[in-house]
Formats: structure tokens, C-alpha cells, sequence
């Protein structure tokens, strides 16, 4: 995939190309009829780096997913209600500095609010706002959870309702916001509903991440952890170099130095994700490397609700998948130490009190099923390359898990020491 920057902002197009084709065929005999359809849909969207996306001056928002109808615009905007909090005055401030008619549909965001209730509610709100159903898209404006939930909304409401994404966290900005997949957590399941639906476009501005809390940088610091570990060491030498700079300057570029990092981090991960998911949008292919650390972390994660956030799970994972690919001479024990050693100057977990067996068992059991019967499990290769197994077992994965237990425990203790 190329990745083109326009001047300083990079704009990046995430396209599944294909010519729309279809095909009709009549197979006809005296007893029955039959008929073959084949239908080719092209998916095209952008990512588009801004800066200021509030400012009176940056029309960005207000045109994003517009058809350039001619009148007064009009939006339905569902915003995370912490959001909200910061940024509702600078929201109504912009939309009404261009007249525009707009609602806010101010949502409580967590995993455990991730519910096709949160879909109802905006179709209710959509329904009473009445919009337009091409030139009118929905904007969310939050982190991956909103993202998700806006997403699926907008797939199901009049089956296909352009939508624009404004991720406003971290993960949001460089996992959750970029892809098509969206869902909503269902029983004690994550993600267990969903869809693949793109957004006209995704604005990304680093300036949000100057208010988020210090635990959701660390959130969203594990998945562009996970792509360093499993596809670019270049990027991990950044994290391993810069670990405390980017968590202090919440990678928002406060000074020069920092703004450089960022950037670099920023731009290396959203192009890492991309190039994995552009040729891959709708999962024909089950081997994904950007499944690295989602192997058992959503069991986890769900079951710890609301204890670990999304981010920190997966970071256990990894950790966890970590020790499987020591113990099988994949990763060096110098290479396992590094790896551990970010993940803490990172302020990530590398275990946690509930991974245990019965749940590992459990988590494997529901991601084969996931993963169409074979385990697919990617396990990184040194760091920066990775492979995918399908033969874990049951003892290999209770030695991994009392290892685990062990080195998370002498750290915490030597950390406790001061060491």
C-alpha cells in the first residue's frame, strides 16, 4: 500500500479497490431454476491528520463525508460524555460559527456501557432528528468505545449511513479509529457484535491527547507496542528510547524534541496498521498479525471489567505469548527482559491475578472458534517479526502462565526494593 503525505499533515487513503461487477446467471431446466450473483464493492476512505480540528478557521469537520449539497448543514453528533465535558463548548462553538444545525447525543462510554442499548439510544436520536440519508453523516466524536459503537449504529440505521470518525484517545487515534470494524460487547463477550462498515473519512488530532489521563496514554501505548514487537523494531527502538518523554508529553509534541518522537511514533503506527488491514479489510484471511495480543485478552478483559482497560489487557497478553515464544526458542531471554522492561516504563501490566488455566483454556477455546477452528495464535520472532502457530497445549500453556506469575512477581518485588 502507498503512503502519500500531503504537505506537512499526512492524509492517508485506505482503499480496497475493486471494479463494481455484477454478475447474473440463469442455469434453467424443466424442473427448477438457479442463479449465481456476484457483486464487487469498492471501499474507500481516508485518514487525514489535522491539527486545531476545533479551530473556526479548519472547515475539515463541518465538509468531512459532505456530498457538497447546496443549503444549511445539518449533523447528528454522538460525543463521549467525558468528551463532552472538555470539549462541548469548543464543539457548539465550531457548528455554530457555521451554521449548522446540529444535535449532540451525549453518550456514557465504557466497556461496560458497550451495548446495543448505546446503538438504540443514537437510532432513537437519529430518528427524532431526522437526517438525510447520503449527505447528512453521522460524526462520532470519542475514543475506540464510541467508535465502535457509532460505527455499528451507523451500518445498521436505513442499513448504510455515512459516518465520520473523531477519536479523541489513543488507542482511538492509532487502532480503533483507522480500521472498518465495528461492534458492541454482547453477555460476557467481547466485540460479539459487529460489522465491517467504513467511515467516509477518520480526523485525527493529536491535540486531544493534551487532556487525556495518564493510564489511557499507557492504554493506547500497548497496541502501538503490539505492532512494534510483532512487524517493526524500528518503531520499538523509538518507544524503548523515548518511553518516559512520550508518556509525559502525552505524545501531544510539547517541545520539540517530544513533537518530533510523536510524530515519528504516531505516523510509523497508523501506516503499520494500515498496511495490515488495507489487503485484509474483512477478514477473508484469518492470519493477522495485528491479532498479536488478542489471542486471551478479551477473555480477560471482560471477565476483569472494569478492572483492566483494553490496552492493559492486551499488554498481558502479549507478555504472556511472550514466555510461550521463550520457551520455544523464539525470543532470547535478554529480548524477553527488553520487551518486559518497556512494558513497565510504559506503566502496562505484564500479569494479572485471574490468568489462570481454566481461563487461558477457556480464552483459546473461544478465539479457535473464532479463528474458524485453528488456533492462528501469532507469536512474535525476536523483535519485530512474527509467526503463527496452531499447537499450543493445555501443559505448555499452564508452564507459561506459573513463569509469568514468577517474573511479574520478582519485579514487582526487586521494583518495591527501588531496583
Amino acid at each position: 500500500m502507498n503512503l502519500s503525505p500531503a504537505a506537512e499533515n499526512s492524509v492517508v487513503a485506505a482503499t480496497k479497490s475493486c471494479s463494481v461487477e455484477l454478475v447474473s446467471e440463469s442455469l434453467e431446466s424443466e424442473s427448477s431454476s438457479s442463479w449465481s450473483v456476484r457483486a464487487h464493492l469498492e471501499v474507500a476512505y481516508e485518514i487525514q491528520m489535522l491539527d486545531n480540528i476545533l479551530g473556526a478557521e479548519n472547515r475539515a469537520l463541518i465538509e468531512a463525508g459532505s456530498t457538497g449539497r447546496v443549503g444549511r448543514p445539518r449533523r447528528f453528533i454522538v460525543v463521549d460524555e467525558n468528551v463532552h465535558l472538555l470539549y462541548g463548548n469548543a464543539l457548539r462553538g465550531y457548528f455554530d460559527h457555521f451554521n449548522c444545525e446540529y444535535e449532540l447525543c451525549v453518550l456514557p462510554a465504557s466497556e461496560e456501557l458497550k451495548t446495543m442499548e448505546a446503538v438504540f439510544r443514537i437510532v432513537d436520536g437519529l430518528d427524532d432528528f431526522g437526517i438525510s440519508r447520503r449527505h447528512e453523516p453521522i460524526i462520532g466524536i470519542g475514543g475506540g468505545v464510541v467508535m465502535d459503537i457509532v460505527g455499528l449504529a451507523s451500518s445498521l440505521y436505513r442499513r448504510n449511513t455515512p459516518y465520520v470518525r473523531v477519536p479523541t484517545s489513543l488507542i482511538g487515534l492509532v487502532d480503533a479509529g483507522v480500521g472498518i470494524k465495528t461492534g458492541v460487547n454482547f453477555g460476557h463477550h467481547k466485540n460479539r457484535l459487529g460489522s465491517y462498515f467504513s467511515p467516509s473519512v477518520a480526523l485525527l488530532d493529536r491535540a486531544f491527547l493534551k487532556t487525556l489521563g495518564q493510564r489511557h496514554v499507557s492504554n493506547g501505548l500497548a497496541e502501538i507496542l503490539k505492532l512494534a514487537l510483532i512487524k517493526d523494531a524500528q518503531l520499538f527502538r523509538l518507544l524503548d528510547e523515548h518511553a518516559e518523554l512520550l508518556l509525559d508529553e502525552r505524545l501531544s509534541g510539547r517541545t520539540v524534541t517530544g513533537e518530533i518522537v510523536a510524530r515519528n511514533v504516531f505516523s510509523r503506527a497508523v501506516s503499520g496498521m494500515l498496511e495490515e488491514l488495507q489487503p485484509n479489510l474483512w477478514e477473508k484471511k484469518l492470519e493477522r498479525v495485528v491479532d498479536y495480543g488478542h489471542t486471551f485478552s478479551p477473555t480477560l478483559e471482560m471477565r476483569a471489567l472494569p478492572e483492566l482497560l483494553h490496552g492493559e489487557a492486551v499488554c498481558v497478553d502479549m507478555a504472556f505469548t511472550t514466555v510461550l515464544a521463550e520457551e520455544r526458542g523464539m525470543v532470547s531471554a535478554p529480548e524477553r527482559e527488553r520487551i518486559f522492561a518497556l512494558m513497565r516504563r510504559l506503566r502496562l501490566p505484564i500479569g494479572h491475578r485471574l490468568f489462570e488455566i481454566e481461563l487461558l483454556e477457556q480464552a483459546l477455546l473461544e478465539t479457535t472458534r473464532h479463528r474458524d477452528g485453528l488456533q492462528r495464535v501469532p507469536l512474535p520472532v525476536g523483535i519485530g517479526g512474527s509467526c503463527f502457530v496452531n499447537d499450543l497445549t493445555s501443559s505448555e500453556i499452564a508452564k507459561a502462565a506459573e513463569l509469568l506469575r514468577y517474573r511479574d512477581e520478582v519485579a514487582t518485588s526487586m521494583s518495591g526494593k527501588g531496583v
